[in-house]
């Protein structure tokens, strides 16, 4: 495979993940939506785009312009140095650049690299954390081959600097970790369909975890009340190991009783009319991989009240817009929601989506791949800071 070879350049996403439930790769490829956006993002870039993905099928679809083909291999399954089929796939590719989706997969890489020699490998951070001690030679070999490795927030790569597992030398991207198709509407006309009601009316849309931290933000809610008698919240949820602790706090704290609808999960089509409808955003979490329910927020106009935490500082870009607070601090949490419903009208929405469309948006994003893609095939490794925003060349930058 000889890099540089055409005019155009051909990225090669993989995603080494196999869906346990066995699901057609229709189906997969509806699931598994960011996939499809970020291929997508890629391809109006100009970048040509192909995606492999592990699956127990082998099969060809094209969505968007896009080529996704699916070959058992990946996850849970060794040995892909003797997978004649994606040798040979790989072969009729002819990629300039590869691109791993998430990092935890690195017995898959070393082998990647000896199926393709010489391409350039880049890796995608979806919310991994730095392995244990006797797993993490394996993942400074996989990190050792990358020409780039991309985050939502630098700072995310400090735990993998600390761990000694990124080079000092290199390459680093600040990427968001997919754009989204919501986009604003008619608040009223979403609240009829939805029957959201309050001033000012909070969305929350996470798991019931620890992580997300659903009582801290019940506790601001409680005390921001005070203030807003109006305020109502609505929370959608998936996974939930502390709804009896969240029901039973509702129940026994009168500013909270009548006034939280837990709604639990939703379809994604009935989510946008929900951030439609809503005022504000909130969530309570200690670490994002990224924070998709947030960009969807953002792209629907949504102002956000979002924990100060590296992937919402990024999305939000530091929190221009709405309002960062402390984790696991429900005063900190009452003060933003007060200073935030203060305008919540449409100038600020618009202003929301406004910083949406340059930073996340299917244009912004793909610019941002495509340009990291170029980078990693150019091999600089100074300058280039006004075409990869928030660039950095030396992981001690982020220590």
């Amino acid at each position: 495979m000889t890099i540089g070879s055409r005019t155009g350049v051909h990225a090669v996403q993989i995603s080494f993940f196999s869906d346990p439930e066995g699901r057609s790769p229709a189906q997969v490829l509806d699931a598994l939506y960011t996939l499809v956006d970020v291929a997508e993002a890629a391809s109006r870039s100009g970048i040509r785009v192909s995606v492999i993905c592990a699956s127990a099928h082998s099969e060809c679809l094209t969505r968007g312009g896009v080529r996704y083909h699916f070959l058992p291999f990946g996850d849970g399954q060794r040995g892909i140095p003797k997978n004649a089929a994606l040798g040979a796939l790989l072969r009729d590719l002819d990629p300039d650049v590869l691109h791993v989706h998430g990092l935890g997969f690195p017995r898959e890489v070393l082998s990647l690299a000896s199926l393709a020699s010489g391409v350039p490998i880049v890796l995608q951070d979806h919310a991994s954390k730095p392995p244990r001690f006797w797993r993490r030679a394996l993942w400074r070999r996989e990190m050792s081959l990358a020409a780039g490795l991309a985050f939502c927030a630098l700072d995310q790569a400090r735990p993998f600097a600390a761990a000694g597992l990124i080079d000092p030398a290199a390459c680093l991207y600040e990427i968001p970790e997919s754009p989204s198709r919501f986009s604003p509407g008619d608040k009223q006309q979403a609240r009829r369909a939805t029957g959201i009601e309050g001033d000012p009316a909070v969305l929350w849309v996470g798991h019931l975890n620890t992580n997300k931290d659903p009582l801290t933000v019940l506790k601001g809610i409680s005390a921001a009340s005070r203030d807003l008698p109006g305020l109502r919240l609505f929370c959608c949820f998936g996974f939930a190991p502390l709804l009896g602790e969240v029901q039973d706090l509702i129940a026994t704290d009168p500013q909270l009783s009548g006034r939280v609808r837990l709604l639990g999960r939703v379809s994604r089509e009935h989510l946008e009319q929900l951030m439609r409808a809503a005022d504000l955003f909130v969530l309570g979490s200690h670490s994002e991989g990224s924070g998709y329910s947030l960009i969807e927020a953002l792209a629907c106009g949504l102002p956000p009240v979002v924990t100060d935490i590296p992937s919402f500082r990024s999305l939000t870009g530091n929190g221009a817009v709405g309002k960062l607070w402390a984790c696991d601090d429900p005063v900190a949490l009452c003060a933003a929601i007060r200073t935030v419903a203060a305008r919540t009208d449409l100038e600020a929405r618009a202003a929301v989506r406004a910083h949406f469309d340059r930073e996340l948006s299917f244009d912004s994003v793909g610019r941002k791949l495509a340009a990291m893609y170029e980078d990693v095939l150019q091999g600089r490794r100074n300058g280039a800071a006004s075409k990869v925003p928030r660039r950095v060349n030396r992981v001690a930058q982020t220590s």
